[in-house]
């Protein structure tokens, strides 16, 4: 990860927590001089461990956030239905995003906003409702572990629409989360029958696999929060004249109010936020981590407050569906990871060498 992030910033390496130019640390080899090297125990190195624990912090606390927001659509949705539900969420979401649209508004030109409609719409609205959907028929950790082949559909995406290597690990990855979601959705819970929930997760799944590698090759220039405030922007306005002749005739009652706009402010806008956030501090691959707790947290808190029970069907197909996720991302990792050989064509002497 350090050599990673030595590459980004300009060709530079990490050597012993010292940042060196490639040709100073091959002349320092050729010298017989060791690299500088960082006292172990000071101020610096404890620093970057309690960056540790604070990364593994917030990315737990997001999973637990995202785990969340499957109870809180379990909660809220018999009474609000999907449409309506989904229009609360989109629009507080909105309404927490937009000062990161408002201070990058002037790179939202015309011109951009088709492209941000239809890959808004992919993104967050149709699975949105989906997952809102599923959320009426089946418990709150079915649609958490199908949200899990999010990763590797996007792989297949990648591949798919824009030739990008798949990679064997990947391929088997994404033969595992489909024989997960086969196993997952034979299943019974409580005598009901599953089957639509698990196929409108998977299929929520499938539209952020493809919109992510939308955003990537079509919206990448734009800032990444300012991006998902205006799809949620578009989103609420593409909703709200159904939402008017769908709206709930009974009363609502008031925990499920508490539900939606907990899914919308906390779930959808804060955890948005705090995932940007998250990313501009450690990167994508770290942050992206966060997919791997978010099945058990979704599980974990419809067992604790609604009392639903964890089948043997949602065990296997969710062991499955993660254990070929994490699998697959190895090779990912690895690649990050490899070195590259500094390739030097032209030794000049540096201040540095003494």
């Amino acid at each position: 990860m350090l050599n990673e992030f030595a590459r980004i910033a300009g060709g530079m390496l990490f050597l012993h927590g010292h940042v060196a130019n490639p040709e100073t640390a091959r002349l320092l080899a050729q010298m017989g001089r060791p690299a500088p090297r960082k006292p172990r125990g000071g101020r610096r190195v404890r620093a970057m461990r309690h960056g540790e624990i604070g990364t593994h912090a917030v990315l737990i606390v997001l999973a637990a956030i995202w785990g969340g927001s499957f109870l809180f659509q379990r909660v809220a949705a018999k009474d609000f239905g999907p449409l309506p539900l989904v229009e609360i969420r989109l629009g507080l979401g909105a309404l927490i995003l937009l000062p990161f649209l408002l201070r990058e508004r002037a790179r939202f030109t015309r011109s951009r906003w088709p492209a941000i409609v239809a890959i808004g719409a992919l993104s967050t609205t149709l699975p949105f409702l989906l997952f809102a959907w599923g959320a009426e028929r089946a418990p709150a950790g079915i649609g958490a572990i199908a949200n899990s082949m999010a990763v590797p559909f996007a792989a297949l995406a990648a591949y798919a629409l824009f030739g990008e290597r798949i990679g064997m690990r990947r391929a088997m990855a994404l033969v595992a989360g489909l024989a997960g979601v086969a196993v997952l959705a034979s299943g019974d819970v409580a005598g009901s029958r599953i089957a639509a929930a698990v196929a409108a997760g998977t299929l929520a799944a499938l539209m952020y696999g493809v919109s992510t590698n939308l955003v990537k090759h079509h919206l990448s220039d734009l800032p990444p929060a300012a991006l998902a405030a205006a799809a949620l922007l578009c989103g609420t306005l593409e909703l709200a004249p159904f939402t008017f002749f769908e709206w709930p005739k009974n009363a609502i009652p008031a925990h499920s109010w508490a539900s939606v706009s907990a899914l919308g402010v906390l779930c959808t806008g804060f955890a948005y936020a705090l995932f940007y956030r998250l990313i501009g501090k450690v990167g994508a691959t770290r942050a992206a981590m966060v997919t791997y707790l978010v099945p058990a947290f979704g599980v974990a808190w419809g067992w604790s407050f609604l009392g639903e029970p964890l089948t043997l069907g949602m065990a296997a197909g969710g062991a499955l569906i993660l254990g070929g996720m994490i699998f697959g991302q190895r090779e990912a990792r690895q690649k990050a990871r490899a070195p590259r050989p500094a390739q030097i064509r032209h030794a000049r002497p540096c201040a540095d060498c003494g």
